[in-house]
């Protein structure tokens, strides 16, 4: 490094950071430091909501120390195949969450004994006669259960991916009328 570059970086960790006395680093409370991004965080959103007050930070400011660069870019088009393609990968993930997951609680509720539990109180309410050929888990068995949650994933699969994909086409319909949504992008100082 150049003892220029030394300088600016000493003059910038000395502005924004710790502060070097001799061999030791100290830095600014937590709650300064956060006054200072949320200071920083407010003027670049005035600036951002009033054009004409860039120009008048830009002659404000010394020359050499610029601030942060800003892009103002408009976002116009979202490809439909695109969008399509994501959300399918999204959705089909939520599906194998899902179904995973009920399979996880439904193995935790019969190593508990929920199961045998509601057969015990079936018996005691109906009574012994009646209630021996009943069974909870042929009404609401592991395979049954399962068998319901993939078909409900598979739906959530086909709906989500087409729900995403008719978003897409809206918004670009609706961005050809209104211009679409304007985005604001800035460098870190």
């Amino acid at each position: 490094m150049t003892e220029r570059s030394v300088e600016r970086t000493v003059e910038r960790t000395s502005r924004t950071g710790p502060v070097r006395d001799g061999d030791t680093a100290t830095r600014p409370p937590l709650t300064e430091r956060i006054q200072a991004k949320l200071t920083k965080a407010a003027d670049e959103h005035r600036a951002n909501a009033q054009p004409e007050s860039r120009d008048a930070q830009r002659r404000a400011t010394p020359k050499g120390k610029r601030g942060p660069r800003r892009a103002r870019l408009r976002l116009t088009r979202v490809d439909p195949w695109s969008v399509m393609k994501t959300s399918f990968l999204l959705a089909v993930a939520f599906g194998i969450v899902t179904v995973v997951s009920v399979f996880i609680v439904w193995s935790v509720l019969s190593a508990a004994g929920v199961w045998e539990s509601i057969n015990a109180t079936a018996q005691d309410i109906l009574g012994d006669d009646t209630a021996g050929s009943f069974d909870i888990t042929d009404y609401v068995g592991t395979s049954r259960v399962m068998g319901f949650t993939m078909l409900i994933a598979v739906v959530d699969v086909v709906l989500l991916t087409a729900i995403a994909t008719l978003g897409a086409f809206l918004y670009n319909m609706a961005a050809a009328l209104l211009g679409g949504v304007e985005v604001t992008l800035a460098e870190d100082a």
